[in-house]
């Protein structure tokens, strides 16, 4: 039985045939793989519908983003330290500082309450990651929206608040631009809430360091926000990105960010023995490198800081409507098709905007009060993660690096490892 049963294979021709056979049955069944794989025709033709040809990493291992760095005085307004504090720099998800800031303002000024539902439009749910996995035509109340924006970094999230304040992502990124122009972050354009690669979305560490101390002076209760270490949203446990508050002193916010072309990107405030600094670090090579220069620089420089609050609170300059793009050296830009825009896909779905509140005066409570407020952290419960969208265009997408989770995160880092 045995003999004839391989009779066929054992001669000459018979042995062609089958291998003949094998391999056909391979060829097969590799074209259906790769039918199916974000490599194939068919997924790329697919994927090509949503997504830039363009926009795809360009970089090997060993590239390193622009670094510049500053570390402010919060009390005193004197800079302690800077680096290429002027030379522009991508923000990344350090734009949802400014998201979040026009959020507090509709907020304060009565527009939206923390259970104001918000409606998911096609345009929101289809952004790219990060994201918290929202759906179109479902609602999101503002408090969620927020939450997903400063913890998990939501782009979704990010659209959704901007759709809802601005009627389209366009508009909002207009008000930002303006909003930072009347706060003196004058080398700082947006064309995005989320910080998603944008060819011309542009900022330095000077501004952000700007930013990151307004936000506290004019919204010292809301600002809480930022404090969160984790909270739960239908059934799972979402965590800050930022794996220092909790394990540095005094350290409360403020926003990380990362993109291929921006490098790992960190907006840090601490409070800490009646001192309060503000920092900033743009183009770090990891999650674990930039927190621990980001460590270094506070600790060294907290000792030179003062204790009493002697700086005018920054606030918006009446008048001001520029809208003018930032300015680049032609040396600035990056490797082609790095930072293309991948946000003007799909059309925007306009809605009737929200009106846009007048500059409030600063609240009158003083520093104390309000860090007291902050200080109401969310309870941490079971860790349980999202499972990341798996279609061949999110493949694609987490490919262009457009996540906040980055190649370098996967190396072994001088620092616990963060979640950015």
């Amino acid at each position: 039985m045995g003999r004839r049963q391989f009779s066929s294979f054992g001669h000459p021709c018979g042995l062609a045939v089958g291998l003949c056979a094998a391999a056909a049955l391979l060829a097969i069944s590799w074209d259906q793989a790769l039918a199916r794989s974000p490599r194939g025709d068919g997924a790329q033709k697919q994927a090509a519908k949503h997504e830039p040809a363009t926009h795809k990493p360009v970089h090997g291992s060993s590239y390193r983003p622009p670094y510049s760095d500053i570390v402010i005085d919060a009390n005193s307004g004197e800079v302690l330290h800077e680096d290429a504090a002027d030379e522009p720099r991508h923000p990344a998800s350090l734009t949802k500082i400014m998201t979040a800031y026009l959020l507090f303002e509709q907020l304060e000024a009565g527009n939206l309450k923390l259970d104001t539902p918000l409606k998911i439009s096609k345009r929101a749910a289809m952004t790219l990651p990060v994201r918290l996995g929202l759906k179109a035509d479902q609602t999101i109340l503002v408090e969620e929206a927020l939450k997903a924006l400063v913890t998990k970094s939501a782009n979704d999230a990010a659209v959704t608040i901007a759709e809802a304040i601005s009627g389209s992502e366009d508009e909002f990124a207009k008000l930002m631009t303006r909003n930072a122009r009347a706060l003196g972050m004058s080398h700082t354009t947006y064309t995005n809430a989320s910080g998603l690669p944008g060819y011309d979305q542009i900022t330095t560490a000077r501004d952000q360091a700007i930013l990151g101390r307004a936000i506290q002076d004019r919204f010292p209760d809301l600002y809480r926000f930022f404090q969160t270490m984790s909270w739960r949203f239908k059934g799972r446990e979402i965590h800050t990105h930022i794996s220092l508050m909790g394990q540095v002193k005094g350290i409360d916010g403020v926003k990380t960010g990362y993109t291929e072309a921006s490098g790992y990107n960190l907006v840090s405030s601490i409070h800490r023995d009646n001192k309060f600094l503000v920092a900033v670090v743009m183009g770090g090579t990891s999650n674990g490198q930039r927190d621990t220069r980001m460590h270094k620089l506070l600790e060294e420089h907290l000792p030179k800081a003062g204790t009493q609050r002697t700086a005018p609170a920054i606030a918006e300059l009446p008048g001001v409507d520029q809208l003018e793009a930032t300015p680049l050296p032609e040396s600035f830009r990056p490797p082609r098709g790095v930072e293309k825009p991948v946000e003007t896909v799909w059309s925007s779905e306009t809605d009737t905007p929200l009106p846009v509140p007048k500059p409030a005066s600063l609240s009158s409570k003083s520093r104390q009060d309000a860090k007291r407020d902050a200080a109401q952290d969310s309870k941490p419960e079971t860790k349980q993660d999202a499972k990341p969208a798996n279609s061949a265009r999110h493949r694609v997408a987490r490919r262009a690096a457009t996540n906040e989770v980055g190649p370098a995160s996967r190396q072994a880092a001088t620092t616990p490892t963060s979640r950015h």
